[in-house]
């Protein structure tokens, strides 16, 4: 890497990650976008930023293509280079933003996985094993519960906090990114599952620790007393998935794509699900505003004067 794009490279991941406050997962992930974008450039020639053209930004799109990324994983990295050259304009250091009219690749929005109510339900009920009261077990109902009630991030349920949670109040505040909160209701069956794992569970499972200061702010933790962490929370999901008998691959924000598909189709408005959500724009959370084969058949049976 060039001095000039190791100079810039390095002020664009301090005003992402210091002025915005972007969680270190998502600088690093920029990070290695624009790193790579960055060794592409320099293999073609290209030294500085101001050398770079559109036709580049167009070539290094298409070589993703080459590569075998997914639609997901371009759209991606394309949003990286897309805040890199807005960086670069911002600080002058170019006259333009050759990236501005380079579009994410067709397919790029493909629909979020997303389950269906009962099979949330059966998912859910998976979770708590037939009712049993063994501290992780219900650990994980509440955790489940508690990402379906909450739309939250997976980041999100292993950084909440007890004194995050109100259950007299039934709301729970999150803490997204950019460190931004926002207060998010937690339904009925969430608190149900939290008050059974708060009176049973957690303390059994922060006694377990082997560590000199229990953990005492977490409000869900691992097996060894700790808090729980995002790959334990994946687990989780992939185990009750397994119980459920659901066949097709989960992870964590499939309960979140889930929470925001059901609202949407239980008729809360976009700008609404956008706050829950904690998405900065209604652009991001419109993508659940899509409607199932199985809906629109239902609406038109329901609806059209002729339909039967």
């Amino acid at each position: 890497m060039t001095n000039s794009f190791e100079r810039l490279t390095e002020q664009f991941l301090v005003h992402i990650g210091v002025e915005r406050g972007l969680a270190k997962a998502t600088v690093e992930a920029y990070e290695s976008d624009i790193n790579r974008y960055v060794d592409w450039l320099e293999a073609r020639g290209i030294e500085d930023a101001n050398a770079i053209t559109s036709q580049d930004v167009e070539d290094y799109v298409a070589s993703l293509d080459a590569a075998g990324e997914s639609a997901r994983s371009k759209a991606r990295r394309l949003a990286s280079l897309h805040e890199f050259h807005r960086f670069a304009l911002s600080q002058h250091v170019v006259m333009n933003d050759v990236s501005a009219a380079i579009k994410a690749p067709k397919g790029a929005s493909a629909l979020p996985d997303v389950l269906n109510v009962d099979e949330v339900t059966q998912l859910l009920d998976a979770a708590a094993v037939g009712g049993s009261n063994d501290p992780v077990v219900l650990r994980n109902k509440a955790l489940l519960e508690f990402m379906y009630a909450t739309g939250c991030r997976v980041s999100e349920a292993a950084g909440a906090n007890l004194d995050d949670i109100d259950l007299d109040e039934r709301v729970a505040r999150l803490m997204g990114k950019g460190s931004k909160q926002r207060l998010v209701p937690i339904g009925g069956y969430a608190c149900e599952a939290l008050t059974a794992y708060l009176s049973m569970a957690r303390g059994e499972l922060e006694r377990r620790s082997s560590a000199a200061v229990p953990e005492r702010r977490a409000l869900f933790l691992n097996k060894r007393g700790r808090r729980i962490s995002r790959q334990s929370i994946w687990e989780v999901v992939k185990d009750a998935g397994e119980r459920a008998g659901i066949t097709r691959p989960l992870h964590p924000h499939t309960l979140r794509h889930s929470f925001a598909t059901h609202l949407i189709q239980g008729g809360a408005d976009v700008r609404t699900v956008q706050e829950l959500l904690g998405h900065a724009s209604v652009t991001t959370t419109q993508i659940y505003t899509h409607v199932s084969p199985e809906h629109l058949i239902e609406a038109y049976l329901s609806s059209h004067p002729r339909a039967r």
